[in-house]
């Protein structure tokens, strides 16, 4: 039975998580759940599946939970979810979590010394030099890593040429950036393949999302810049490809669902049954490739440079991404000031070596301050 601590549990992760567990609650239990601020998906979590420890950082959130069942110790406020990673007894976390928040528990998880499976692109966007050199096991969750990894026969030291890492091309594909701007709330949500969090969805349809997979896959593989190719892939069928020394390219294929490569993560080198059918090839009637034209999508550019140039530009990107992404779902901003605002804080922002989480969260709080005086503004 493997015990999990579950990171951002009330998550679109989350709960998928949640279900491969429900699936096979003879190999997995869940000791701790830690949310935010979702107290009444929380509430049901934790009557469900009684974990040793349950946790919500908001405090406001937390005065809504009603009286929790025997055995389950329930934590409150900003530490609430450091403390019951540290005393649940975990054998892996799964941090689900969104944003730059997933970072401060994958360095809590590498001093514990509790094996990471990774959902947070966050993590290593903004602090892949302080991870990387100090994790001992990190299982991929993202479609497209966790399918690189399975390319690479679970082997992050294999031997490649080429990471290909495949985009769907979101809710925009085929438009050109400057006929975006008119674009409602609705349409950027509509994401042709997959059913995802408001924020990711977004971050989807600007390719945003696209740009920092292949940051993430940097620091994962170990991989330079240059030897990672995107390709826009419509079907969402292939879900990563690993070209080698020698010609050949192996890829993963299947339909789109998360339930796969969170299980795996939790489950490797085995496989587990699933519910997931089996690719049909007499009736998948194509799969098609096309060029990623990156003028159309100038926030994958953005994170490419950002990523490139490492240091803090990461950190300053996401954060004010972050902010104009939240400001276009609220109606404040158009959808292409989304780029507008990250691009001018990266731009404002002065480079330097990344040293600690604390000198991260002082960036973030930084850019974060300079994209919400510029959507004033606006």
């Amino acid at each position: 039975m493997k015990k999990i601590a579950l990171i951002g549990c009330t998550g679109s992760i989350g709960r998928q998580t949640v279900e491969v567990v429900r699936k096979n609650a003879d190999k997995f239990s869940l000791v701790a759940l830690i949310a935010g601020n979702s107290s009444q998906a929380i509430q049901k979590q934790i009557e469900e599946f009684k974990p040793a420890f349950a946790a919500l950082t908001n405090e406001e959130a937390a005065k809504k939970i009603k009286e929790v069942p025997g055995g389950v110790t329930f934590l409150s406020g900003a530490n609430a979810g450091y403390t019951a990673l540290e005393e649940c007894g975990a054998d892996i976390v799964l941090i689900a979590c969104g944003g730059f928040a997933g970072l401060g528990y994958c360095l809590k998880a590498i001093e514990l010394n509790i094996p990471v499976a990774l959902a947070n692109k966050e993590s290593l966007v903004c602090g892949g030099e302080l991870i990387m050199p100090l994790i001992k096991q990190i299982a991929p969750v993202d479609s497209e890593h966790s399918a690189i990894w399975q390319c690479l026969n679970f082997n992050k030291g294999a031997q490649f040429e080429r990471l290909i890492i495949t985009a769907s091309g979101g809710a925009f594909r085929g438009k050109n950036w400057e006929d975006l701007k008119e674009v409602t709330v609705e349409e950027a949500l509509n994401h042709p393949t997959w059913n995802m969090g408001k924020k990711i969805t977004i971050d989807s349809a600007t390719l945003l999302n696209k740009g920092y997979e292949v940051i993430e896959a940097h620091h994962l593989f170990n991989c330079p810049f240059q030897k990672i190719k995107t390709v826009i892939h419509p079907q969402s069928i292939i879900h990563s490809a690993v070209q080698f020394p020698d010609g050949a390219t192996v890829a993963q294929l299947s339909y789109p669902t998360m339930e796969l490569p969170i299980q795996i993560a939790l489950t490797y080198p085995k496989r587990l049954q699933t519910e997931i059918p089996a690719l049909d090839f007499d009736t998948l009637s194509k799969l098609t490739f096309e060029p990623l034209e990156r003028q159309n999508y100038p926030m994958y550019d953005l994170a490419l440079t950002c990523g490139e140039e490492g240091g803090i530009l990461p950190t300053a990107l996401n954060a004010a991404s972050e902010v104009a992404v939240n400001a276009f779902l609220n109606g404040g901003i158009k959808f292409t000031d989304i780029y507008g605002v990250a691009a001018a804080v990266v731009d404002g922002t002065k480079n330097c070596n990344v040293e600690s989480l604390r000198q991260l969260c002082a960036e973030d709080i930084k850019a974060r301050m300079r994209a919400n005086d510029l959507i004033k503004t606006m």
